[in-house]
């Protein structure tokens, strides 16, 4: 039969968790000393790196791009305010601040042909086409930085997937799965006819009316009548080019 330890058996366990625990905490204080010295050395490096290369940051997106990766690692982000160190050094909190501007002029201005939806190469590309006489290149990347900075600004401005293109949307429209796999869909030819929706997707017909309706109303579809086989297109402009609209009519 076993015996029950006493109660100095049971101290002096007791004792030895306490023993442990402070060890625990002890080891894993050192662990946290030791990342914030080293978090500190790294940001020293990045800011002595930022010195040396602030030419080659500022007009090379690529290069640009590395940079701001090398930031988040040490938990650095030089477009959190337009005051301090990166932004008297580097300028790059007001490069994305005019890029957000510029943006939104574009979101604006193609707005009545898009419904407020439109793909980020074709925005990058207007962009570089307003952009054309300044000394910066502009990538994707940093069209996504500035988008992004606009969505903490609560301007109903985000990035969407639909399929293998990114979108980007304006307008605060809350599209559903059914939306998206119509403009994954569309990505193919730039439109799509109800009959394909019924048969690509497995919908029922009141199902694509539906969704189909929705985009109309939301500005983000164009009805093309007229065709020889008698087939409404429901064209997106945000998934392809205009110049498409009607040429196999």
């Amino acid at each position: 039969m076993r015996r029950r330890p006493g109660i100095g058996g049971l101290q002096t366990a007791a004792a030895a968790r306490d023993q442990y625990r402070v060890l625990g905490e002890n080891v894993a204080k050192l662990r946290t000393d030791l990342m914030k010295e080293q978090l500190a050395t790294f940001r020293s490096q990045l800011e002595e790196f930022a010195r040396k290369h602030k030419n080659d940051i500022r007009k090379n997106p690529s290069f640009r791009s590395q940079f701001h990766e090398m930031c988040a690692k040490v938990g650095v982000d030089p477009l959190a305010s337009n005051k301090g160190f990166w932004a008297e050094l580097l300028g790059i909190g007001d490069f994305y601040y005019e890029l957000g501007v510029q943006i939104v002029e574009i979101c604006l201005a193609t707005r009545p042909l898009n419904g407020g939806l439109i793909d980020l190469q074709e925005l990058c590309k207007l962009l570089r086409q307003k952009r054309k006489h300044d000394r910066e290149a502009v990538s994707e990347d940093d069209c996504l930085r500035a988008i992004s900075k606009l969505k903490t600004l609560g301007s109903g401005f985000e990035v969407i997937s639909a399929g293998k293109k990114k979108l980007v949307r304006s307008v605060p429209t809350e599209l559903n799965k059914d939306h998206n796999a119509i403009l994954e869909l569309a990505q193919v030819q730039g439109y799509v006819t109800i009959d394909e929706v019924e048969r690509r997707l497995s919908w029922t017909h009141g199902r694509a009316i539906d969704a189909l309706d929705t985009l109309l109303e939301e500005g983000l579809a164009m009805i093309d009548d007229g065709h020889r086989d008698g087939k409404r297109r429901y064209w997106f402009p945000c998934v392809s080019s205009i110049s498409s609209f009607g040429a196999d009519s």
